[in-house]
Parts: C-alpha cells; structure tokens; sequence
C-alpha cells in the first residue's frame, strides 16, 4: 500500500510519531517542497493508494484525481474540503474523510483574539509604542456590546460561549438553527439582516459552499453600524474582500480581523495590507501543539479505519 504526503510544507507531520504510525500502515513518501503547479501534484500522487492531504494549497480538482488511477482514498488533516472536487471523487471511488473538531477550542480563541485586537487597536498601539510614542487614544470595550456569530457549528458555538465569558450579549444566524443550543449557551437567533444591522461585532464560522460564498458582500456590509467590526476565521471567500476593503478604507465599518483570505498566500499587492483597521493572520488559527497532534493522530487512524474496513463503524 502506497500513502504519499505530497504537501509537508511547511512541515507538520515529518519527524513526528504519527509519521512512524503511518509507515506501519504501508510505504510512504513524503515531500517536504510546495508543489508549484498542478502537473508537479500529479507527478507526485500518480501511484498513490492513499493520499494525506495536508494543505489547502494541494489542489484536487477532477483532472487530477483522474491520474492517479490506483487511488482509493485521500485523508484531510482538517474539516475543509473545498480543494477537492467531491464529485469527482464519488465517482471514481475515492473515499474522502477529514479531521472534524480538532481545532473547535483554538480557532475560537482565534477569533476571541482578533477581535480584541482589533476593538483595542492592539497592534496599532503596540507599534506606536515602540516607535517612541505615546498616544492613548480611545478604543472599543466589547463588555456590554453585541456580537453576531454567523454559523453555529462547533466552532461558531464554542465562540459564542466565549464572548459570553467577557460580557457580551450574543444573538447568532445560521441555516440549521438549534433552539437547544441556543438555551444551553445562551444566545438568540435572528434573522441575517437583524444581525447585521444590531451588532457591534460580527464573527463568521461557516463552511465553504455554493450556499455561503460571497454571502457577506458590499449590500450586507452596508447593513453595518459604521462602529462596528467584522472577523473571519472560517474561508475567505465566504466576505467579499473588495467590499471589505471599500468599507475599511471609507469608514463605513470600524475595523476588523481576517484569518483566512480568497487567495493564500495573501497577494503581496493586496490592498488589505495598506490598511491601518484590519488585523491580519497567516491561516493560522488551528495552529497549535494540541491541534497538530490532535488532527494528525486522526488523519492516520482513518486511513487505518479504512484499511481495516472500519471507517464507517
């Protein structure tokens, strides 16, 4: 059996336990570079039985599932899927499994940290600081405040207990809502177009799909308080950047934090690097020592599951 990492870049998994785990299970070969072009992925997975995919950036699209033709299985480290053509793979066969709520405390707490960062200009003032300044201007107290949590997964929910924590009143929107969890953490849902316009915070946890791409666009940040932030630790495509970035540059919204971007690495060029109210991370709020060893030890047992035809026990 042939299991081949084709994205160890930058290293999560070589020289670890899990790694020793996986050779256990059959020959493995692992790359350590970034691809640089879907022909070079292909080159790497073309006699492949199992693929760990651990990046975002390794593209699977329908082409290049149809070249490696002894695949049967590909393991995401992590819950996104949008870098695999799910029906593509159906169709040829290929089972795809992730590492579901691996990350759920961490990116919480990621979203928790934005936002705070952003509401006091944390990063503002720390540079300022150090530059020999003194300027102690006036700054955002979230106690008391509203916070708009769209989508109430796992992590959206785990955020949500979170805001409560410092004093926040939490109403929440998403499509499957859960009066149960609403009671159990104490929050209200409401309509996408009340929580906009009600909030002074507003945090996305939300899958990548046809449904929520684009969903927060130039005719729902218009809908903000111009006081308000906004922060996504889900997928960047769900928030048009464009808007984001005319909103940001004409006051229209307070400020905000992006995790995650349209396109990753961010573009050296890109006009959210310009701007003073937007606090920016490398997709890293997963990143963690728990999570790592946590996703990585999952990511191994399915395809241990799967090997022993248990995967769906």
């Amino acid at each position: 059996m042939k299991i081949v990492i084709p994205d160890d870049y930058p290293t999560v998994i070589s020289g670890t336990r899990h790694l020793e785990k996986l050779k256990q299970l059959g020959e493995v070969r692992v790359y350590t570079t970034k691809p640089q072009s879907t022909e070079e992925i292909v080159r790497r997975i073309k006699d492949a039985d199992i693929v760990i995919n651990l990046r975002a950036y390794c593209k699977f699209p329908a082409e290049v599932l149809k070249t490696a033709e002894k695949l049967k299985m590909i393991s995401v480290w992590g819950t996104g899927t949008d870098n695999i053509d799910l029906d593509a793979a159906r169709e040829l066969g290929i089972t795809v499994t992730t590492t579901p709520d691996t990350a759920t405390e961490s990116v919480a707490e990621h979203a928790l940290a934005l936002m705070l960062a952003a509401a006091r200009k944390i990063p503002q003032t720390n540079r300022q600081v150090k530059e020999g300044k003194w300027i102690r201007g006036l700054t955002t107290q979230l106690y008391g405040k509203t916070v708009g949590v769209i989508g109430t997964g796992v992590i959206g929910s785990h955020f949500a207990k979170l805001a409560k924590g410092i004093g926040m009143n939490v109403i929440a929107w998403t499509f499957n809502p859960s009066d149960e969890k609403a009671e159990n953490i104490g929050f209200k849902y409401v309509p996408l177009e009340q929580l906009l316009r009600e909030s002074d915070v507003i945090s996305i946890h939300l899958r990548l799909s046809d449904q929520t791409e684009g969903l927060i666009g130039k005719n729902e940040i218009a809908k903000m308080k111009p006081t308000a932030f906004i922060v996504n630790t889900a997928r960047g495509r769900i928030l048009d950047s464009e808007a984001l970035v005319e909103a940001l540059k004409e006051g229209k919204i307070a400020g905000g934090g992006l995790d995650v971007f349209k396109k990753e690495p961010i573009d050296p060029g890109d006009p959210l690097l310009d701007l003073d109210n937007i606090v920016l991370t490398p997709h890293s709020a997963g990143q963690t020592p728990e999570v790592v060893d946590k996703g990585l030890n999952m990511a191994v047992d399915n395809i241990a599951y799967f090997l022993s035809g248990r995967l769906n026990e």
